[in-house]
């Protein structure tokens, strides 16, 4: 059982005039933030506020870089080189992490978004070239993943590890998620919610669409914002998981709890 878990949603994820989701409320709930970066959303005012909004709370800052498709939401696939990727995922960490800097602040980890993140989990040649990256830039950075390829490959480059569960996803039984096309993908009633992510942190199980149960050893649990009921979802996680005698604290915290008790258990 989990004795600590991260809660983070994706944030910042407006563009100009237009905005998605109630940051501001989701802020009060959460323990880490992940920030578009200009690729599928968010632009230099919403990334610079949203930055602002998470050192006022002292909510952890991390990267949430897409494939460079604004009018797709970054959820459409993109047959891009290994290059092209770890160019695109450094100019949006760069970005970032210039408003970090402004705001007095830095960044804690890195999540790829949207078809990036469901295609690092199984495409070798992405994984490296998010860790590429990474490496490159700030190899103290945590890599937010699914249980896959990208975790694989930054755990072998010696990087810091977060396993993320989805809260609000449905899981195929080879543990990735279906597809947002298909009936069923995005899990809408709070009490859903609420039941699989307590066992998904306490039992560190989740159960498939097929009824298989999927071992994940979550660091941190994600909560969409991009829905109407993302700010009332996230309070009812919270408090269900307090309840169960979870804590809830900053993804560093929790990352360097399960090495020490990784490193103990191996002594």
């Amino acid at each position: 059982m989990a004795t600590s878990i991260d809660l983070v949603a994706d944030l910042g994820e407006g563009f100009g005039t237009w905005t998605m989701g109630a940051d501001d409320a989701l802020l009060d709930t959460l323990t880490s933030a992940n920030i578009a970066c200009g690729f599928h959303a968010g632009d230099p005012r919403t990334m610079d506020a949203t930055v602002r909004g998470c050192v006022s709370r002292g909510i952890g800052i991390g990267a949430h870089p897409s494939f460079p498709d604004l009018a797709g939401f970054g959820r459409r696939a993109m047959d891009l080189s290994e290059n092209e990727v770890r160019t695109d995922v450094l100019f949006q960490l760069g970005a970032l992490h210039a408003f970090a800097v402004a705001n007095g602040t830095s960044l804690s980890h890195i999540a790829p978004h949207g078809k990036l993140g469901n295609l690092v989990a199984v495409r070798q040649d992405y994984a490296r070239a998010v860790v590429d990256a990474v490496a490159a830039f700030d190899p103290s950075l945590i890599v937010l993943a699914q249980d896959g390829a990208l975790a694989g490959e930054a755990t072998a480059r010696g990087l810091s590890v977060g396993i993320v569960g989805i809260a609000d996803r449905a899981y195929n039984s080879d543990g990735t998620l279906v597809p947002r096309s298909e009936p069923g993908a995005v899990i809408h009633d709070v009490d859903v919610l609420v039941e699989r992510t307590v066992r998904m942190v306490v039992e560190e199980v989740v159960e498939a669409v097929d009824g298989t149960l999927i071992p994940v050893v979550a660091d941190t649990v994600l909560v969409h914002g991009d829905n109407p009921g993302a700010v009332a979802n996230a309070k009812a996680i919270r408090a269900a998981l307090e309840a169960a005698g979870v804590t809830i604290a900053p993804l560093t915290r929790v990352v360097a709890s399960r090495r020490a008790r990784d490193v103990g258990c191996s002594a």
